[in-house]
């Protein structure tokens, strides 16, 4: 079995360090209409490794890499501008996650290191992703994906979610969003069930079987093998769910001879990788009275002018209603 992956070591490691969960997370806010307005809840890895990959070899005058920095900076400020929040979090994955690794102990183990140059940007990231007011949570035996689906399972009103992680996709309907960042690098394409249905073939309660039966390499997940996207959706729009398609003794239940085949004994393998691409979205008890721990606070602009100076992102601080008290290099090239 290969190593777990370098990344769930510096997640569990920061989680260990310090846990993002503020004191005040037990405390119910009073406030009825607390909920009137959208919580944004944002897939933070899932964001860093997009920006980290969207431009290469930046550094500051310092030598720094800051790439990931620069186009994070970028997605914060079209955030506050197109969605501004007074509700929402950055969510984070939290080292090893226990019940996958035991129904599959290679899951994600095939994900390489965390760049070196990556790790070096992660504490200002956060920090960056802070004084924009976003609170940062991770828990212990939680992937982003479980943390953002239990929010959203137990937020009453509207909720946006800034990913492009297929796996949340199971989790939207007229009232869960998501925002995924357009790769012109401007905006954001907001997806709810039709725009599922547009990119998938199914409504997004079939988003965990139609993963289950294709499998995710990225995770370390086999599918079926011979079902491929179109033979999923074919089956789940004339069968239903996967858990309609076995009787009590495995044997299957559907007649589709052109698959029978390729689903006959096959339940044991659906059902696990069902379990995988789930959701846990049991809300932990440290976030309990979600209202507090979700509350974003004002943007700290004359910090984050600061940080865009001291990082020499200076067609950012164009965008910024601060000045930053910082000397301003001669040598600023974006």
């Amino acid at each position: 079995m290969n190593e777990t992956p370098d990344l769930f070591e510096w997640a569990e490691k920061q989680a260990a360090d310090r846990m993002s969960v503020p004191e005040a997370a037990a405390e119910e806010v009073a406030s009825e209409d607390f909920w009137n307005t959208p919580v944004v809840l944002v897939d933070a890895f899932s964001q860093i490794f997009r920006a980290f990959y969207a431009i290469r070899q930046l550094n500051n005058h310092r030598g720094d890499p800051v790439n990931a920095l620069y186009v994070m900076t970028k997605l914060l400020l079209q955030i506050e501008k197109n969605y501004p929040a007074e509700k929402g979090a950055f969510l984070f994955d939290c080292g090893k996650v226990a019940f996958r690794l035991e129904l599959l102990p290679e899951y994600k183990a095939n994900r390489p290191p965390m760049p070196e140059s990556l790790k070096q940007q992660m504490p200002v990231i956060e920090e960056m992703a802070s004084a924009f007011g976003w609170p940062l949570l991770r828990v212990e035996n939680y992937e982003a994906d479980d943390l953002i689906g239990a929010f959203a399972c137990h937020i009453p009103g509207s909720v946006l979610i800034v990913t492009g992680d297929k796996d949340l996709s199971s989790l939207v309907d007229e009232r869960v969003h998501l925002l995924k960042p357009a790769r012109s690098g401007g905006g954001f394409q907001e997806c709810g069930p039709e725009e599922v249905v547009r990119d998938f073939g199914v409504e997004p309660e079939l988003i965990p079987d139609y993963l289950a039966l294709l499998g995710d390499s990225v995770d370390n997940i086999s599918g079926v093998p011979g079902i491929g996207p179109k033979s999923a959706v074919e089956l789940l729009k004339s069968f239903g769910s996967t858990e309609k398609w076995f009787d009590g003794n495995g044997e299957l239940r559907i007649n589709a001879a052109k698959f029978t085949g390729k689903l006959t004994g096959r339940q044991e393998l659906i059902r696990r990788n069902l379990a995988l691409t789930r959701l846990k979205c049991e809300l932990p008890e440290e976030l309990a009275g979600c209202c507090n721990v979700l509350t974003k606070k004002a943007p700290d602009w004359q910090k984050i002018a600061n940080m865009c100076a001291d990082n020499d992102f200076k067609s950012l601080l164009k965008e910024i209603p601060a000045t930053p008290d910082l000397p301003q290099k001669e040598d600023e090239l974006f």
